[in-house]
């Protein structure tokens, strides 16, 4: 046979193939296989019960085999076989094999000639095989029968190719010798995978059955026709054979005396047969296996590695042990008020570089959100003054006030004081969503103990919960407290005397801007205050449509550039008069827009009267808002009177429209030094009281509390996927231990037959498709689809072999129809 020394490598394989697929897919190894490929009725499933030497496999006309068969055949004492579907069953009845083929095969594909890509797989125990693995495809078909779909020839080609095309499969091409072996669809689909011919066997089925006077002898000689690993013929039981219930021993000594005694076969007897095609097949996969042993083994011991620390952390733990479970615990709640820390405090040690989480998110709140929730309450300019002036003229009452009322002032103060709890209780409920959302990245790593979980989740729920009750009385005690003295004696507060002179050094403002664009260009407008794309969302395709373009927001302007190198200048918009509001995004949308506008109905980009400004999220959104706002880009606001007392600027008297002035510029100079003391207090009081104080409960009370439930025995219980997880991760280490051992028992210094020498293989044509039905032209070829896998109850298909032959790194991979392979159905 020669590799006596390599036999029990391939027990070895197919043991690996199913502890490894019991056990998840995450031990995945690259296990080479033999794919028998041919026509229907080319005699595959003959050659595979000749190997066995029983009737087990579904006969009959048209497309028999309508799932892949894998084939494990193992040698021993006992003869029967196994269904990894059924395990634990052994069948000894042949006939019972059979029949639970077909009801499997109906089970997903029906009884009318449909197929399905996923695989039956059927271990066979017996004394009279060798070891082998063998996968039976269905035959290559060209016309559909009963409910088949009319592409079945492109689904039957995938599914082939889905194993053919791996490098760690050996192709066991059928041809029937009376047909034109030119044209066998076998050795084109072979020659599609493997031009060189390495990985391909010729087997010449039914020469029994040839014209008088013909034979196949310089085929089987390899000099007509010539593949590289040459042909073997056979001589199979025929149908009437078949019918007749002849015994395959029988045949198998009926194929014997045929080749003995035909005189174009008898000097190379030897070399045919059965039998022979065996001990071929058993060799060229034993030394496919030894080929790729080093990488092989590479394989496993990394998997290994990954696998070994948590591996012994799980033969160490003892569920039952009291005093490991407390250890455990202990471990837990340290580890998760430390990973609770460092993702408030950004000092974790896996940085995410994709999204913003944890801290990042608050300090984002703190100096983004929240700065553009409180300009978003600001009245605008008539609205303010509409209330000033009722206020004054119901401070005067009846009579004609001569000087302007501070009580007046204080009341539009107060009332603007106010309007900042809404912002600010909004502004609390972020920071604690977002310490609650940081509290669940941090708990999923307790998942392994569901009453650890969901306990500490409700312990620290439950104190942040009171913690933003405290901050939010705390918040609206500094409101309080604003509102409950108004400090006119500020120093930034320009009070009555300096109110005109404040007026005028904003004349004074404007002025220079105005003289800035004339000459050189003030400092504030070279500094910037944020760049990134934006795309232009509301030019029109006959201009272009929409596109990005690199945005830099200054003090004074918003320009755009073509690209992020800013050396081509597209537009400078002056942000004077400009305002922006939301634009509600489109149906078919996955961008967020705004829009800028001027407030003097003046167009702001050509002959547009607003610009739609879109990003690609919501934060990105919210962070340009609180750019502008930075720049003086408020949002709009809609004033709106309930009372409908009439425009706020028909100022019959002028002595009341001065007041009116005086007490606004007042008031606007009052409420910037309560926005910057807000703005200054808010993050301050959400660190003291709320965030730090969670920190600590976390890392100080959190154990305790635990302890307090009396229950720290309940709280270790595992969870079922934890002990199935264990279970499997001490399988996976025993078996890749035990394949590893194996290997190394195993003498890979055994004699081979070496490869033949290259022959010349274009007389086979590449093979060839059918036309489309909707162009006519012939199908588009590209890569095959990966190979199905069965679900967890069952072993997975073998991967691509990790070695590749030196004389086929540069060939071109191999080519199937362009198209979707069939649905691949759910095996329960």
């Amino acid at each position: 046979m020669g590799n006596r020394g390599m036999e029990d490598l391939i027990p070895l394989v197919n043991r690996l193939r199913d502890a490894l697929s019991s056990v998840g897919e995450s031990c995945s190894l690259h296990l080479p296989q033999i794919a028998v490929v041919g026509g229907q009725s080319a005699g595959k499933s003959s050659v595979l019960e000749n190997f066995v030497g029983r009737d087990f496999l579904p006969r009959g006309s048209g497309i028999v085999t309508r799932r892949p068969l894998i084939l494990q055949l193992l040698s021993d004492n006992t003869e029967y076989g196994e269904f990894l579907h059924c395990q634990g069953k052994k069948f000894t009845d042949f006939d019972e094999i059979r029949r639970e083929i077909e009801t499997e095969t109906h089970r997903l594909t029906g009884s009318n000639k449909a197929i399905s890509p996923v695989p039956i797989h059927l271990r066979i125990h017996s004394p009279h095989v060798l070891n082998l693995t063998l996968v039976d495809l269905p035959g290559i078909t060209k016309v559909p029968v009963g409910d088949q779909p009319t592409d079945i020839e492109y689904q039957v080609r995938d599914m082939i190719m889905q194993y053919i095309c791996k490098e760690n499969c050996l192709i066991l091409a059928v041809t029937p010798a009376n047909t034109d072996l030119a044209n066998s669809d076998a050795l084109k689909l072979a020659k599609d995978v493997d031009p060189q011919g390495l990985r391909t066997i010729g087997v010449i089925t039914k020469l029994d059955l040839m014209d008088e006077g013909t034979n196949a002898r310089q085929i089987l000689e390899n000099k007509l026709l010539p593949l590289r690993r040459g042909y073997i013929g056979v001589v199979n039981r025929s149908q009437k054979d078949i019918d007749g219930k002849k015994d395959i021993k029988e045949a198998l000594r009926a194929e014997k005396e045929f080749f003995l005694s035909h005189p174009a076969y008898k000097h190379m007897s030897e070399k045919m047969g059965t039998p022979y095609l065996q001990r071929i097949l058993n060799q060229q996969l034993t030394n496919h296996i030894r080929d790729t042993l080093p990488a092989f083994r590479s394989h496993l011991q990394s998997q290994l590695l990954a696998l070994k620390k948590e591996a012994e952390d799980y033969m160490q733990f003892n569920p039952n042990d009291p005093a490991r479970r407390t250890k455990t615990l202990l471990q837990l709640v340290q580890r998760f008020a430390v990973d609770f820390e460092k993702l408030i405090e950004g000092s974790g040690d896996k940085v995410d570089t994709v999204n913003l989480s944890g801290g990042a998110k608050i300090n984002r709140i703190f100096h983004e959100r929240f700065p553009y929730e409180l300009i978003k309450i600001g009245s605008d300019e008539g609205k303010l003054r509409k209330e000033i002036n009722y206020a004054i003229r119901n401070t005067h009452g009846v009579r004609t006030g001569l000087f302007t009322p501070d009580t007046a002032f204080e009341a539009i103060v107060k009332k603007q004081i106010s309007r900042l709890k809404g912002p600010c209780v909004k502004f609390i409920d972020m920071v604690s969503q977002e310490l609650t959302t940081t509290l669940y990245q941090c708990i999923d790593k307790l998942s392994s103990f569901p009453k650890l979980r969901d306990e500490t989740e409700r312990i620290v729920t439950t104190e942040i919960r009171e913690l933003e009750t405290k901050c939010r009385d705390q918040v609206m005690l500094l409101i309080d407290i604003q509102l409950a003295y108004i400090n006119t004696k500020h120093e930034d507060f320009v009070g009555f005397n300096n109110s005109p002179q404040m007026h005028n050094r904003t004349n004074t403002k404007i002025a220079a801007r105005i003289g800035g664009k004339q000459g050189v260009a003030p400092h504030s407008s070279l500094i910037v205050i944020r760049k990134g794309w934006l795309t232009i969302n509301n030019i029109g395709i006959m201009k272009g449509g929409a596109k990005e373009y690199w945005f830099i927001l200054s003090a004074e302007n918003l320009s755009w550039f073509k690209d992020d190198k800013e050396k081509e200048k597209k537009y400078m918009l002056p942000l004077d008069n400009l305002k922006l509001r939301d634009v509600e995004k489109g149906f078919m949308s996955s961008k967020y827009v705004f829009a800028i506008f001027n407030t003097e109905l003046r167009n702001v980009y050509k002959d547009y009267k607003c610009l739609e400004l879109a990003c690609n999220s919501q934060e990105e959104l919210d962070s340009w808002k609180a750019s502008l706002l930075r720049a003086g880009v408020y949002p709009e606001k809609v004033a709106v009177d309930e009372q409908g007392n009439g425009p706020p600027e028909n100022f019959s008297d002028p002595q009341l429209e001065r007041q009116v002035e005086t007490i606004s510029n007042l008031v606007d100079s009052y409420m910037g030094i309560i926005y910057k003391t807000v703005r200054d207090l808010m993050p301050k009081t959400m660190m003291h009281v709320m965030i730090n104080s969670v920190k600590e409960f976390i890392s100080s009370e959190l154990l305790a509390q635990l302890y307090a439930l009396g229950e720290c025995s309940a709280l270790m219980d595992e969870s079922p996927e934890q002990q199935q997880h264990r279970v499997e991760v001490l399988q996976k280490h025993a078996a890749l231990k035990e394949a590893l051992a194996a290997i190394g028992e195993i003498s890979t210094s055994t004699c081979t037959t070496p490869l033949p020498p290259p022959v010349d293989s274009s007389w086979i044509k590449p093979s060839s498709l059918p036309k489309t039905a909707a162009s006519g032209k012939p199908g588009i070829r590209s890569h095959a689809p990966p190979v199905p896998r069965v679900p967890s109850a069952g072993p997975k298909s073998s991967p691509n072999g990790s070695r590749q032959h030196t004389s086929q790194q540069n060939r071109t991979p191999a080519l199937v129809p362009r198209r979707l392979p069939p649905a691949i159905p759910s095996v329960k």
